[in-house]
């Protein structure tokens, strides 16, 4: 499996565990975008000061690691503010 996989599995692990643990939606999905950012963030300098990727390549996959989990983050917070009007 992929690195670039298991950090998405990551993502939307801690995803689904702070939805289930913290009952209020948008405190939810701000904790895990801050957490998300902030370990998307390390794995990218991880990527580029050990690994030997280049700032482009690495950015391209950040982006997807990142973007990934928040915008389904952010789908359901939407859903679920929708579901209670």
């Amino acid at each position: 499996m992929s690195h670039t996989t298991i950090m998405l599995l990551a993502g939307f692990a801690l995803l689904i565990l702070l939805r289930l643990t913290i009952k209020d939606a948008a405190r939810a999905t701000r904790l895990f975008l801050l957490l998300w950012l902030v370990v998307s963030v390390g794995n990218l300098l991880v990527g580029v000061l050990h690994a030997g990727y280049g700032w482009a390549e690495e950015a391209t996959i950040a982006l997807l690691v990142f973007g990934a989990p928040a915008a389904l983050a952010l789908l359901t917070a939407r859903f679920e503010m929708r579901r209670r009007d």
